[in-house]
């Protein structure tokens, strides 16, 4: 796949804007214009990838901490850990993930599963095997999740997804802020009532 160059839409939007036909605006106010725009093309500024990975990281972090703020502001029995930090893809570094909690809890017939709670600026399957993303979809601009997690044997990271959890790790997956903190809830209830009563917001 081809490397993905990115430029600096600010520099475009920033110059003053040319009348369509420069000749009719001449004639209709004996004005010539002389913006440099008018002059000389203009030149795009390309971004390099670790530039357009720390905007995006920036954005992420920032989303992650607003997102760990709402859970957190719902019920005072019901507190997550701030755990947030993020990362971008390597050859598309304007996707990236954010983590935002984890804990610990009994989800349907496991008795107790370790899981983690994240963003994304796209949308993507969950893959069965060292790739965690495929078939990512851009059309969405967020995508909440949840995967069952489990410590790194034979990697460099310290937390891999458990696949033993429904074949791919998957506790929920959507693209609805609102759907995405009521499934963060019901995981971090301690009890059946406070689920019901999270079931009927």
């Amino acid at each position: 796949m081809a490397k993905l160059r990115y430029f600096d839409a600010r520099a475009s939007i920033d110059q003053p804007t040319a009348p369509v036909a420069p000749h009719s605006e001449f004639l209709r106010t004996g004005k010539i214009t002389r913006h440099q725009s008018h002059w000389l093309a203009a030149e795009r500024r390309y971004l390099t990838h670790d530039e357009v990975a720390e905007k995006t990281g920036r954005k992420l972090q920032t989303a992650g901490e607003k997102t760990h703020q709402h859970i957190n502001g719902f019920h005072r029995s019901i507190q997550f850990p701030k755990m947030v930090f993020h990362r971008t893809l390597e050859d598309s570094p304007h996707l990236g993930y954010c983590h935002v909690t984890a804990a610990r809890t009994k989800f349907a017939q496991y008795e107790a599963v370790s899981w983690a709670f994240y963003i994304a600026n796209f949308y993507a399957d969950i893959g069965d095997n060292d790739n965690v993303f495929e078939k990512i979809d851009v059309r969405y601009s967020r995508m909440y999740f949840a995967v069952a997690i489990r410590p790194g044997e034979h990697t460099p990271e310290k937390m891999t997804i458990d696949r033993n959890i429904r074949g791919n790790g998957l506790l929920f997956r959507t693209d609805d802020p609102q759907v995405a903190i009521r499934n963060v809830l019901l995981l971090g209830a301690r009890n059946e009532q406070l689920r019901e009563i999270i079931r009927q917001l």
